[in-house]
């Protein structure tokens, strides 16, 4: 399991890649990274916590590019941090006693709505009418840093999109709302891997290798995002959302 033969390491490189360019943005890496992890033979937990190891480093390299280029509000993420990692690491755990099955259900509804609201409200997320919390959109916030936090250390798909989704509500554009969800993708990434180090369910040669490769493509991808504007991350995200809703109910009809 520790070995790497060339054409094994060429298929973690290039599939890191893509998967990071894609979820440095607005999520959903992990439908190109986690079967291409169990690809390689990696029992479904060790690909899990290994993915885990791998979207860490690339979440942590969007943070920085979003973070200098001034895409985030840090005091506001600075206040969802701590709901955001005890979540992750709640469902991290809570995983391994419950089978994670009865919520992609609920899912697929979820992702549809985010979908169709996105599409029909045609301007919105082109500009920032943030101005603050207000004592319900801090409640708001706090409730989806705390329940998405904790769906990202339980199941993990879609946890990009309904992150952006939460702070698109609360009055960002899709720029600073991408990078308002890097940061706490990120923390809810560190919170589940260091239950899975716990569990003991990483495989550190595979995941570092794609994790290295994960981290440029999440410098191109999130430096284009911040170049390209609004405009750019509204098309990759109904695009990614799409592409979740399909692979769950492609997932619920074979189950």
């Amino acid at each position: 399991m520790g070995d790497l033969d060339l054409s094994m390491l060429l298929f973690l490189v290039i599939s890191g890649f893509i998967a990071a360019f894609i979820d440095s943005v607005v999520g959903g890496g992990g439908l190109i990274s986690i079967p291409v992890l169990l690809a390689t033979g990696l029992p479904p937990a060790v690909a899990l916590g290994t993915n885990k190891l791998a979207s860490t480093l690339a979440s942590l390299t969007s943070t920085i590019s979003f973070m200098k280029s001034g895409k985030i509000s840090v005091k506001l993420v600075l206040y969802l941090i701590p709901l955001s990692f005890i979540g992750s690491i709640s469902g991290a755990y809570i995983v391994k006693q419950i089978p994670s099955e009865f919520l992609k259900p609920m899912i697929v509804v979820l992702l549809i709505i985010v979908t169709i609201f996105t599409l029909f409200k045609k301007n919105w997320g082109q500009s920032s009418t943030y101005q603050g919390l207000s004592w319900k959109s801090g409640i708001f916030i706090a409730l989806a840093a705390l329940l998405i936090g904790f769906y990202d250390g339980f199941l993990g798909g879609g946890t990009g999109s309904f992150l952006l989704f939460s702070f698109l509500l609360i009055g960002f554009d899709f720029v600073q709302a991408a990078g308002n969800s890097k940061v706490l993708n990120f923390t809810s990434n560190i919170a589940a891997l260091g239950m899975f180090i716990y569990l003991g369910q990483v495989n550190y040669i595979y995941g570092i290798t794609m994790g290295i490769s994960m981290i440029i493509g999440a410098w191109i991808g999130s430096n284009m995002a911040i170049k390209k504007g609004s405009s750019y991350v509204k098309i990759l995200f109904v695009t990614m959302t799409v592409i979740l809703i399909s692979k769950q109910v492609w997932d619920l009809i074979h189950v």
